[in-house]
């Protein structure tokens, strides 16, 4: 079993799951494709679905059950997932391959990925329960389903009637982690490292704008308004910004996780690198036909739009050449800013709305301030004989 990407005729593209023969997995993909196209779900989305269903059915070969059977055992499943590494889960590993986890050893998979794992398998099997694929009982195998009739009145419905709720039956306990975010002196080192005006304006749109990668590659010169009135282009947002625009038809892979469009503001450190690349570009005469904002201006085809893929290779590079401890990745970059903003004093609304969270909830992790300024508020809070006004 294996994730494989698909292009359909029209250009829109999904992940399905492919079985040892390279036919399609019926159930696996009847489920991805309505993530995909029923839902308004993104590639990557359907793609980590994807390799999470993989495992789930792999285990269920490697261990002769049908996935079914194996809906049913998800607790050995995740004890599965938690020691089998590489050389036993992988699609090319041998069938026959023993899980061995000695006392102390290292989990192949952390809480959070055997969480992903889970939820893309209990997605996959009501979707095959509500398409007539399985029998109903699996629910309630994956799920804790109970009425509301134990709940307080207040959150019960208003109308009287008897409600339903459902749990996960299969869950770990996610430890609560300081959010991977870099600091600003590695940005800084960062910058100094870039080698044209391009990877800084690459730098500083996801470290001061918060950009995804895909949010970044999939940008358009008219989704750039610099101006202080941009009335006259038909928009009513003034001063600095740029609009992150959902498109199917990248070709480029770039695709903006968001539903929704939404507007980034712009402070002047980005609208001066936008202004120093703009110079840069202008030298690549066949840059100029595209309406892409990034685009190949040293290496590759010149003038086609920078892959997603190609940002995580160019910090890499601009990390090693600063000579931090470790590369820095884009969604650093993006944490760094929505950490920043958090601690400037915004609220986790705005927080969320500039990082383009569909749920607020999503924000949450920003709000526990970096511990130095931790330490620097308490030292700003004034002694009691401060406060009382002696001197001596």
């Amino acid at each position: 079993m294996r994730a494989f990407p698909v292009r359909l005729p029209s250009g829109a593209r999904y992940w399905t799951v492919l079985d040892e023969d390279l036919a399609v997995v019926p159930v696996a993909d009847g489920f991805l494709r309505q993530v995909r196209f029923g839902r308004d779900g993104a590639e990557s989305t359907t793609k980590s679905y994807a390799h999470s269903i993989a495992l789930f059915l792999r285990w269920c070969a490697r261990t002769g059950r049908t996935w079914q059977a194996g809906a049913g055992q998800l607790g050995l499943f995740m004890t599965w997932l938690a020691h089998a590494g590489p050389t036993v889960s992988g699609a090319c590993a041998a069938a026959e391959g023993m899980v061995l986890a000695g006392p102390g050893s290292m989990p192949a998979r952390g809480a959070r990925r055997v969480n992903g794992v889970l939820t893309a398998v209990r997605g996959m099997v009501v979707h095959a329960v509500a398409a007539g694929q399985a029998g109903g009982d699996l629910v309630a195998l994956v799920y804790e389903v109970a009425d509301d009739r134990d709940l307080p009145g207040a959150a019960c419905g208003e109308d009287g009637r008897m409600g339903w709720r459902m749990r996960a039956r299969h869950r770990l306990h996610e430890p609560q982690t300081p959010v991977d975010r870099v600091s600003d002196a590695e940005i800084v080192a960062l910058l100094r490292a870039c080698l044209s005006a391009r990877d800084r304006l690459i730098v500083l749109l996801m470290a001061r704008a918060g950009l995804r990668r895909g949010e970044l590659c999939g940008l358009r010169r008219s989704d750039v308004h610099l101006l202080a009135d941009s009335r006259p282009l038909g928009c009513e947002i003034a001063r600095a910004h740029l609009h992150v625009v959902r498109r199917d038809d990248n070709p480029n892979g770039a695709w903006a996780k968001s539903r929704r469009q939404r507007v980034v503001p712009l402070d002047f450190l980005a609208v001066r690198a936008l202004d120093t690349y703009a110079f840069e570009r202008m030298a690549v005469s066949a840059a100029a036909g595209s309406d892409f904002l990034l685009v190949n201006l040293f290496r590759g085809r010149i003038g086609a739009p920078v892959r997603p893929g190609a940002i995580g290779d160019l910090l890499a590079a601009a990390s090693r050449r600063a000579g931090l401890a470790a590369a820095v990745t884009p969604h650093q970059l993006r944490h760094a800013f929505g950490s920043n903003a958090a601690d400037a004093g915004c609220g986790i609304d705005v927080v969320a709305d500039l990082l383009g969270h569909a749920s607020v909830s999503s924000s949450q992790v920003y709000l526990h301030p970096d511990p130095a300024r931790l330490r620097a508020a308490v030292d700003a809070v004034p002694s009691p004989r401060e406060q009382a006004g002696v001197t001596s």
